[in-house]
């Protein structure tokens, strides 16, 4: 027999969304970053990231991913990149911005398990818990059946998913997309023993010659802080990538990402 799958019934989610489109804005970001400590906020990834010159972000659709990503609350200008054991990384030259998340006190949340917890974060926060769901190495798909209004639940249903997924397998259940058509919450993943994969979380484009750049961020091994990344070969020095040209590998400061690597969340 089929089990029923639990989780929020889409027109509970309709009425959430709505609440947080009327909520003020404080409250409205507390249901849709629930692990956020407004008291240590300090600006959101947008506001700390400007697009470089003569760029402008593209259009995100409202309460989506991509609009989702651009508002993570961020540490304060100059945050080191902690691992979970609270000591430093051992290097703090390659980020630009420490997302102001929890890593966990376990060396769990890795690289591809940082873009599964963002993406369920987004679910959760947006009346979608029902959609979160990811496969484990084995190939078996493991859903979230706790109460959407349970975080403790979704963070052990998370911790679950870092111990028993990873790169290997989250790149099997996404599909490939060109990188032409890259937006915002797709991710350069190679699913190895080890893997790695960097979540895009910005893109801004040039209006005058039609250039897109784009944003990356990832944690790693062992879990550490989400951070965004550096452009080690950025010819102006700011953080944004260009697109790669055809036949050409994605260079990031500790991963180098072959060609064909892009990948999409299925809907």
């Amino acid at each position: 027999m089929q089990r029923r799958r639990k989780g929020r019934h889409p027109v509970i989610g309709l009425l959430i969304a709505a609440a947080l489109a009327a909520a003020p804005a404080g409250q409205a970001d507390a249901a849709r970053y629930p692990w956020r400590d407004d008291a240590a906020a300090s600006g959101t990834l947008a506001d700390r990231v400007p697009p470089p010159a003569g760029f402008k972000r593209i259009g995100a659709e409202a309460s989506g991913f991509g609009e989702w990503l651009r508002g993570l609350p961020v540490k304060p200008a100059g945050a080191q990149v902690l691992l979970h054991d609270g000591r430093p990384k051992w290097n703090q030259e390659n980020h630009v911005a420490v997302i102001d998340i929890d890593t966990g006190t376990r060396d769990l949340q890795q690289c591809a398990d940082a873009v599964m917890r963002l993406r369920a974060e987004y679910l959760l926060g947006s009346g979608r818990a029902r959609d979160i769901a990811f496969n484990y190495t084995d190939g078996k798909r493991h859903r979230f059946e706790g109460v959407p209004s349970d975080y403790k639940g979704f963070r052990r249903y998370m911790d679950r998913v870092f111990a028993y997924a990873g790169s290997y397998s989250l790149e099997r259940e996404m599909r490939s997309v060109p990188l032409a058509d890259m937006r915002i919450g797709d991710v350069f993943i190679k699913g190895a023993f080890p893997g790695h994969a960097v979540l895009v979380v910005d893109i801004a484009s040039n209006e005058a010659t039609g250039e897109k750049r784009f944003l990356l961020m990832q944690s790693y091994m062992p879990a550490q802080d989400m951070h965004v990344l550096k452009n080690p070969k950025s010819p102006d020095g700011t953080p944004w990538y260009a697109i790669p040209v055809e036949g050409q590998e994605l260079v990031t400061p500790e991963w180098v990402f072959p060609v064909g690597t892009l990948r999409r969340f299925k809907e």
